[in-house]
């Protein structure tokens, strides 16, 4: 009896495709970390055809923030950020992380991926890998910034983000985005510059 072979895409019937995807990414992150996870990877263990990933998410960064369900998207962010002078990317980076977080329903998933990478090697490992990969080196290349110079950026506004909103120091808590940016953009302009 001849076996029929599936043809690659779409299953049969009613199934969740994109969801079934979104959980393969899951488990293909947490084994493996952001870097070493491949399109291929999540396809196989999704039981789909990469092609369909690349339908649903375009890239694996695309498919990172589903599957984290992070409210910010590299691909949207970082063209605004980097859209401008270099002398401004310490202000435009600040506001954009800061304005991002304001919203609660975008606030929630960075915050309880933050909670977990305190306590969690492997989460540690795929946020370092997706933001150093998919966010920072994008903006040193194009600016011409150092990676130390880039992580020290990171690592401050982490801290910001923490102390505002999950230890709540106050007044950083109940500051305005645009207070906040007023302050710690110069410094991460220095930073940038390298002074």
């Amino acid at each position: 009896m001849r076996q029929e072979r599936r043809r690659p895409g779409r299953r049969p019937g009613a199934v969740d495709t994109r969801g079934e995807i979104l959980a393969a990414a899951r488990r293909v992150f947490a084994e493996k970390g952001f870097d070493k996870a491949t399109i291929r990877g999540i396809a196989r263990e999704a039981k789909v055809d990469p092609a369909l990933v690349h339908h649903y998410f375009e890239s694996k960064e695309g498919v990172f923030v589903a599957a984290m369900r992070l409210p910010l998207d590299p691909r949207e962010v970082i063209p605004k950020v980097l859209a401008g002078p270099r002398e401004d990317l310490g202000r435009r980076l600040a506001e954009a992380i800061l304005t991002t977080l304001e919203d609660a329903r975008a606030r929630d998933p960075i915050v309880a991926l933050m909670r977990t990478a305190m306590t969690n090697e492997r989460v540690v490992a795929m946020v370092r890998e997706f933001f150093t990969g998919a966010v920072l080196s994008r903006a040193g290349e194009r600016f011409g910034v150092p990676p130390l110079r880039m992580q020290a950026v990171f690592a401050h506004m982490f801290g910001i983000v923490m102390m505002r909103h999950i230890v709540g120091l106050e007044p950083l808590a109940s500051a305005s985005v645009e207070e906040i940016v007023d302050t710690v953009g110069p410094v991460i302009q220095r930073y940038i510059d390298g002074e």
